[in-house]
């Protein structure tokens, strides 16, 4: 996808209703081009690697093979650039989305969004961002931890590295961390890239759930 191109989007929801009604309301979405939808998981891989989207929109409860499993075997296939994944679904709360984001899912949205809040999240995650909702994510986490808890002590960040994964759990992009340092756009993506590197983390998401359950960002850190 060139910065100019519309992001080719595949919908992925189980319910015909809200598979439909998404694909009429995204396709009116300015930057959005609807290129398919999958009615299950095994559909929404096999959909997925012909049509080659930019972003799949994947519902987490679905007949056949469940979102989390799609997503690991569509971020799993090396033969083409996989999509980016977004999570859509009806609770923050959700188990699921936890062990989605650890299959390496760029983030998730909630289906009670405002239709422009989803496309935005679909255009960002295209750009190679992350959407993060911390509060949500913190409930997650406690809930249910990844085996990545102690990922961090062993990292060796350096102090600037932390205070970048500090901010990309506030959910800044990185022009915004870059504004709140005070430093260039490429010295941001070089302290993002060393420590996805250095945690192991799959993505900036992954990354950031290692983040709070290492308690390197708490509840009510800001920034």
């Amino acid at each position: 996808m060139t910065p100019a191109a519309a992001v080719e989007l595949l919908i992925a929801d189980d319910d015909e209703v809200t598979r439909s009604g998404l694909r009429t309301l995204l396709a009116a979405q300015p930057g959005i081009t609807v290129v398919g939808e999958a009615a299950d998981g095994v559909e929404a891989v096999e959909r997925a690697r012909l049509l080659r989207p930019d972003v799949v929109l994947m519902d987490v409860r679905m007949p056949r093979l469940n979102g989390i499993e799609a997503t690991r075997q569509l971020l799993a296939d090396r033969s083409a650039e996989p999509p980016k994944v977004v999570v859509i679904t009806t609770f923050e709360n959700d188990g699921y989305v936890t062990a989605a984001l650890g299959a390496g899912a760029s983030g998730f949205v909630l289906k009670r969004l405002p239709v422009r809040q989803i496309a935005e999240a679909v255009r960002v995650v295209a750009a190679g961002e992350a959407i993060l909702f911390p509060a949500a994510l913190r409930r997650m986490v406690a809930a249910r931890p990844l085996d990545s808890a102690e990922a961090l002590p062993r990292a060796a960040l350096t102090g600037r590295e932390e205070e970048v994964l500090r901010l990309m759990a506030t959910g800044l992009s990185n022009p915004e961390i870059a504004q709140s340092l005070v430093v260039s756009l490429e010295t941001v993506k070089t302290h993002v890239g060393n420590v996805l590197t250095k945690l192991g983390a799959q993505n900036r998401t992954h990354a950031v759930v290692i983040a709070y359950e290492s308690g390197l960002v708490v509840p009510g850190f800001a920034g």
